[in-house]
């Protein structure tokens, strides 16, 4: 089993803790995590793109001349595709769907995979546990600089936490999550991953 420091949250190494092989010492599966990290970010994209039809474009209410006699083609409307200023045929209409699933065991294999790469890269933190007693960003940024985390850094709890979450989320570069929601794309997107205790317990019981 990897062996990580376990820290307190004043930065001082208290000890040392074991990670689940099943977990944290899997063969990575470049493969399988960047189908994760496509289909995470297919997932947040939205159908933005929307043009008008005929029948939404403005104006053209009248016939624009007569049927016959003319010596024209004739015309019902001036917001006829075919004509300038007209509706669009065909053209996106806000609804195309970008979701991507993925088998849950691949799903799986890919959070193991990035779990032990980044523990292969030496940047895992454990804490002991992270309480705030009252939303206070100083606090976070004081606990953070101790650890020594970088600049990008995802904190992963066992369960949400609003004082934690409050005062990280005014923090650049800094995301807090909890073991139900982790991903694959905001493991890798970090410099380091700081765990708490129990949040590894809770990551080897949802992923076991």
């Amino acid at each position: 089993m990897p062996k990580v420091a376990l820290y307190n949250q004043q930065g001082e190494q208290i000890g040392e803790i074991e990670l689940p092989d099943a977990i944290f010492a899997v063969t990575v599966n470049e493969a399988a995590m960047h189908q994760a990290v496509l289909a995470y970010l297919a997932n947040q994209r939205l159908a933005t793109a929307k043009t008008k039809t005929r029948t939404e474009v403005s104006g053209g209410g009248r016939k624009p001349w007569r049927q016959k006699g003319t010596g024209r083609a004739r015309h019902g409307s001036i917001r006829s595709p075919i004509w300038r200023g007209g509706g669009i045929t065909f053209g996106p209409d806000g609804r195309r769907n970008y979701k991507q699933k993925m088998p849950k065991k691949l799903r799986r294999l890919a959070l193991k995979s990035a779990l032990t790469a980044k523990v292969n890269a030496g940047s895992i933190i454990v804490l002991d546990s992270l309480t705030m007693d009252v939303p206070k960003t100083k606090a976070m940024v004081e606990v953070l600089n101790k650890l020594q985390t970088g600049r990008k850094v995802l904190i992963v709890l066992d369960s949400p936490q609003e004082n934690v979450y409050k005062s990280a989320r005014n923090i650049p570069g800094v995301k807090t999550t909890h073991a139900g929601q982790l991903n694959v794309y905001d493991i890798l997107n970090t410099d380091n991953l700081v765990l708490t205790q129990d949040a590894v317990s809770q990551i080897e019981e949802v992923l076991a």
